[in-house]
């Protein structure tokens, strides 16, 4: 067969790779060349050259410039004698695949519609759908690109969890919605803390662990359920072991206790990390996890690779603040108290909108439900008294394990200068700020890509 009639086949799961035949071509080194080609196949679109460049190469200099060199390293792999995949002209840049064998746009092509499909291709295409779409592709600095890349993940992972039914028997009872799917596969398991408090763990995923410490008020069953936590837990288990626990006086673990402090917390982590079996792990801490993770991490260096953080605090509003933000705080305690348990939701989102100034009123109200099935009135309260006297700031030079600080720029629960603080105080951390006002992220907010992306590139180093 003649050079110019060798099929070429473009490989997106697991990675860009590009086949001529029997041979496998050496893609462009640069980042940016590879994930333009990627965006450019999945889109299958032209685009206009500036938006392009508005993407990929947002900088003072010469953008088109750039645009130019990557597509010049583009062409000799995928045009071919009279073949012209990369078309080109002085406004637009498209893909046309003319022939060319594409793995995931196969596939998607193949299972399109509400089936049946044969068992023996879904196994094949679901063993396909394992790996990730782009692997290694994520730019983090990139964020409108990297939304969109987050988004086609999403699309393929939904397209992998169709075809599981298919390879399935079928249920005796309805088939299991999206939002209950992770709460269905993830294992549950209970560890003893010192003080006897039975505290509920769950692992759910394959591949390397991460460990998420506890924070305000989760439900390992419940939090799949919801629009804030569920986006948050299906992606980290994609490729990761995720181990998370419901702290004690909440969701699944015991809610009758006497020790709701600081120390009983971090506790509870060291519980769930030692019935876990893991050894060594990276460490994630969201809001008032954050001083958990840091003062578990300074006491046990040996088991902390890398430390993650988002919307934390070294300090609590108690120690730190001033008298107007305490009596802010106070105030705020003293309603929520009053309408924990009425039925009155305008109570309780004077609580939620602090925490997610940007959420819709359905995603208010599924968080103010979540709150109230998590625990009782009482340990809410306790809780949050314990989170306004947090003070980890003697601990924070003593964090061995590389960090990445990530913090809302826009977050009035928390003000990012604390984030700033936390990772100024640390011997090796890193801090980012985003584009976002809330102080839970919201999985269908830009903010929340580029926290994605940023959590992955950092634990791949």
């Amino acid at each position: 067969m003649a050079q110019s009639d060798e099929p070429l086949r473009i490989d997106l799961l697991g990675g860009l790779q590009i086949h001529r035949g029997a041979r496998k071509l050496v893609p462009p080194a640069s980042r940016k060349a590879r994930a333009l080609l990627g965006f450019l196949i999945v889109t299958g679109q032209a685009h206009r050259r500036e938006r392009l460049c508005d993407i990929f190469w947002d900088m003072p200099d010469d953008p088109r410039a750039s645009l130019r060199s990557a597509l010049s390293q583009l062409r000799p792999l995928i045009d071919h004698g009279q073949v012209k995949r990369l078309r080109a002209d002085r406004e637009r840049v498209g893909f046309a695949r003319a022939g060319a064998a594409i793995d995931y746009l196969d596939l998607a092509s193949a299972f399109d519609g509400p089936g049946p499909f044969a068992p023996e291709g879904v196994a094949g295409a679901l063993e396909l759908l394992g790996q990730t779409l782009l692997a290694g592709l994520d730019l983090p600095g990139l964020p409108e690109y990297q939304a969109w890349l987050n988004a086609a993940r999403s699309d393929a992972e939904a397209l992998r969890e169709r075809l599981k039914a298919y390879s399935e028997p079928p249920a005796p009872r309805d088939r299991e919605t999206p939002a209950t799917l992770g709460a269905s596969r993830q294992r549950i398991g209970y560890g003893v803390a010192p003080d006897g408090v039975c505290i509920a763990y769950a692992s759910i995923g394959d591949g390397p662990a991460l460990i998420k410490a506890a924070n305000w008020l989760n439900h390992l069953e419940l939090d799949w359920e919801s629009p804030v936590w569920a986006p948050l837990l299906r992606d980290l288990a994609r490729d990761r072991r995720l181990i998370r626990y419901d702290a004690r006086g909440n969701g699944l673990s015991d809610w009758d206790v006497e020790d709701l402090s600081f120390e009983a917390f971090v506790a509870d982590l060291e519980c769930v990390v030692d019935a876990s079996g893991c050894t060594r792990f990276p460490l994630l801490g969201l809001s008032q996890g954050v001083a958990v993770a840091i003062e578990y991490a300074a006491r046990h260096p040996e088991k902390v690779s890398h430390l993650v953080l988002w919307g934390g605090y070294a300090a609590g509003w108690r120690v730190e603040g001033d008298a107007d933000l305490r009596a802010e705080r106070e105030a705020l305690m003293t309603l929520f108290r009053q309408g924990w348990e009425r039925d009155d939701a305008r109570y309780r989102q004077v609580f939620s909108r602090a925490f997610m100034p940007l959420a819709t009123e359905a995603e208010l109200d599924a968080f103010d439900d979540l709150q109230r099935a998590t625990t009782t009135p009482e340990n809410a309260a306790r809780s949050l008294e314990m989170f306004a006297d947090i003070d980890v700031r003697h601990r924070l030079g003593r964090i061995a394990a590389p960090t990445l600080v990530m913090h809302g720029r826009g977050d009035k629960r928390v003000p990012f200068i604390q984030g700033a603080r936390i990772a100024a105080g640390m011997p090796n951390a890193e801090f980012i700020t985003l584009s976002t006002d809330n102080h839970l992220l919201i999985g269908r907010e830009p903010a929340y890509g580029e926290f994605l992306a940023h959590v992955r590139e950092f634990l791949a180093k």
